[in-house]
């Protein structure tokens, strides 16, 4: 059970995350999460959106570079330790995190957190082994 992510490619010029907000608007796309990466030239923008298949091909058809990765969504209570208890669980498993970034779920006091690692499943099947529950793109309500 993964969640389906937007990696866009984006230059570290001005204009270049509106341009980015601007096509998915268009596209009548919702964003429900994201984060960014940067270095000097070039960043990484990740997102969770409504209709995944249809914000790359708009993105594209803009000529920005765009992939679609899965990446393992959890469902934890949004209170202090929650994210600790995941945490722990991978740590103790020695699954090494490449990244991660949270939101808040419209649900009442939960957060999902996105897990970027190197085995989903080996990951969902753990953290469901421990009572963590993971969620995939239809649980994302927007």
């Amino acid at each position: 059970m993964t969640i389906s992510q937007l990696s866009v490619f984006v230059e570290n010029k001005q204009g270049s995350m509106s341009g980015i907000a601007e096509v998915l608007a268009e596209a009548g796309i919702d964003i429900r999460a994201l984060t960014i990466a940067d270095t000097t030239d070039f960043g990484i923008l990740r997102l969770i959106v409504r209709n995944p298949e249809e914000a790359k091909k708009v993105l594209q058809e803009k000529n920005f570079v765009v992939t679609i990765n899965q990446v393992v969504g959890v469902e934890v209570p949004d209170q202090v330790g929650g994210l600790a208890r995941v945490l722990r669980i991978l740590d103790d498993a020695l699954i090494n995190i490449e990244y991660m970034y949270d939101f808040l779920a419209i649900k009442e006091e939960k957060a999902y957190i996105i897990i970027r690692v190197e085995n989903n499943a080996k990951t969902v099947e753990l953290l469901e082994k421990n009572g963590i529950r993971c969620i995939k793109d239809s649980d994302i309500v927007f």
